[in-house]
């Protein structure tokens, strides 16, 4: 098993390596096959969309992902050829796209509409437009991710994982400290709310 972790690891980067060559989008064809052509990631719900993202904050995950500070097998295999220049370039190609925001059904989001806008004082929990914006475009200058379209699955995914301290990229522990006064139907119903924000 082992051996093959090792050999999957070996292919991806030699792949990885030989495909960031270029301009972003050429960089960024490799990402493709899970982030979408266009940085909307339409096959599996648990994948990121990238379209329209911040490059400051793509560009701190990948950093992250390279240093083995955010695990995923195959994000840190991804990441582990690319240069600070092949970074850059990459993030400023899905930075310049338009996310696609699906539909959502309005059924199971009042809760979220309500956490996103103004918290839950009760758990202290602050309200998510408080850094993320009243719209889900995020905050460059701060590095807080635009969350506006991004899928539910995947954004309950993430919120699951600062909660149970899995994920720890979050400087000063803002989003552990959120994370872990959520409760799970706070989570499914916030991450569903954010995925029809524009």
């Amino acid at each position: 098993m082992k051996t093959s972790i090792k050999i999957l690891f070996l292919g991806l980067s030699v792949l990885s390596a030989a495909c960031f060559a270029g301009d972003g989008k050429t960089k960024a064809m490799t990402c493709s096959a899970c982030h979408g052509m266009d940085g909307n990631s339409m096959v599996n719900p648990e994948w990121p969309s990238l379209a329209g993202q911040h490059a400051s904050y793509v560009v701190a995950q990948l950093k992250a992902f390279k240093a083995g500070e955010r695990k995923n097998v195959n994000m840190n295999a991804m990441a582990a050829p690319l240069s600070e220049e092949d970074m850059q370039d990459i993030a400023d190609y899905y930075a310049s796209q338009t996310i696609k925001v699906s539909s959502v059904d309005a059924a199971g989001t009042e809760l979220g509409a309500k956490l996103y806008r103004g918290g839950n004082a009760a758990t202290g929990v602050p309200a998510c437009m408080a850094c993320h914006g009243p719209n889900g475009a995020g905050n460059p200058g701060s590095v807080y991710p635009a969350l506006r379209g991004q899928q539910a699955t995947y954004t309950a995914l993430q919120l699951n994982a600062y909660k149970s301290g899995e994920r720890a990229t979050d400087a000063g522990a803002i989003m552990r400290t959120i994370a872990a006064r959520l409760s799970a139907e706070e989570i499914q119903s916030v991450s569903k709310f954010m995925q029809g924000l524009h």
